[in-house]
């Protein structure tokens, strides 16, 4: 190639937009990793601590094998024989060094009612649970956003009374009364879904959809409320912003105004009080789970605390905690990578 031929060759130049890509990646990477220390940062000595008290509970309680497997009536000799057994009579921080470490193996111990590996039975709880929470979590998200936002776009109006007074309504309904409600109306009534029981996931979609529907719909309407409620304060206090009044004034379409300024920034909110929803859908739904004859997460741990099964009651504790801190870090990314305050470092 001749000197001319090369200086005739095109240099290919880059645009305003692949110009930006690398700081615009580079600046998202930075914030998800800021996200990812600040919260294993806050999770590190959260956990610890809270392991150690929910180990400590078990000295407090005064509880023991010995009584759960040889009554009341057992003689001293019998009920230290057995806490040898299960090294009860070892020191405390030995037994919570061993207990701990098992935990970071995903071992949760053995039950003391039934000698069962608890991570065993939590994990078949935990399954159900989390299929009925995530479908409620959906149900809830989608109506939620679609009432708090025609109810700020229609501010002021019938519309806006309307459903403020249907949400009002339905975040005093319990949801126990709401779940045999739907099995009289869907189950009993029309035969449309079946009304106890749960199939997996791995024996079709359509059996496990039809026996998480009601009772996921019955834990929903807390859900809903609660989008609906904050999502509507969110956006209007977002129309109230001065930038807002600028993009007005710019001349920028309504939709666009919406999707690219008031709703990115009312999101904030309505997303951070799903934080606690959805760990507190998978294990407060103990009343729910009886009426529809499911074996979940809650149902588990309301039998092992009434039972005095103190190494199960604390398995569930554990797996608690694991399901607050893990889908409060998803809120937070989601935050960080949606919101323009959370960018800002607002």
């Amino acid at each position: 190639m001749t000197t001319a031929e090369a200086e005739a060759t095109p240099v290919p130049r880059r645009g305003p937009a692949a110009a930006a890509y690398g700081p615009r990646a580079r600046q998202v990477l930075g914030r998800v990793l800021v996200t990812l220390a600040r919260s294993v940062a806050i999770f590190v000595p959260v956990f610890l601590v809270a392991t150690f008290v929910t180990f400590a509970l078990r000295s407090l309680s005064g509880l023991s094998p010995a009584r759960i497997q040889l009554g009341e009536e057992a003689t001293p000799e019998a009920i230290a024989r057995v806490e040898a057994q299960w090294g009860l009579d070892r020191p405390f921080l030995t037994q919570y060094g061993d207990w701990f470490t098992g935990v970071l193996h995903g071992q949760l111990g053995t039950s003391w009612t039934n000698g069962a590996d608890i991570s065993t039975l939590i994990g078949l709880g935990l399954g159900v649970s989390l299929s009925v929470a995530a479908l409620a979590l959906l149900i809830g998200v989608v109506v939620g956003f679609a009432l708090g936002t025609v109810a700020a776009l229609r501010r002021t109006t019938w519309v806006d009374r309307a459903v403020t007074g249907f949400v009002t309504v339905i975040s005093v309904m319990p949801a126990f009364v709401v779940g045999i409600v739907l099995v009289a109306v869907f189950a009993v009534g029309l035969g449309l879904f079946p009304s106890a029981g749960y199939v997996p996931v791995e024996q079709g979609v359509g059996p496990w959809l039809a026996h998480i529907t009601l009772p996921a719909v019955a834990l929903s309407f807390d859900v809903i409320a609660d989008v609906a409620r904050q999502l509507r304060t969110s956006l209007i206090a977002a129309y109230r912003e001065n930038y807002v009044t600028g993009a007005v004034v710019r001349g920028l379409g309504t939709r666009r105004i919406f999707f690219g300024h008031v709703l990115r920034n009312g999101l904030g909110p309505t997303l951070a009080t799903l934080g606690l929803k959805f760990p507190a859908l998978v294990g407060a739904s103990v009343v729910t789970e009886w009426i529809f004859g499911l074996q979940g997460f809650g149902r588990f741990a309301n039998d092992s605390a009434q039972a005095g099964d103190v190494p199960a009651v604390q398995g569930v504790l554990v797996v608690s905690i694991v399901l607050v801190v893990a889908f409060n870090l998803i809120v937070d990314l989601v935050l960080a990578r949606v919101t323009p305050a959370a960018r800002r470092g607002v």
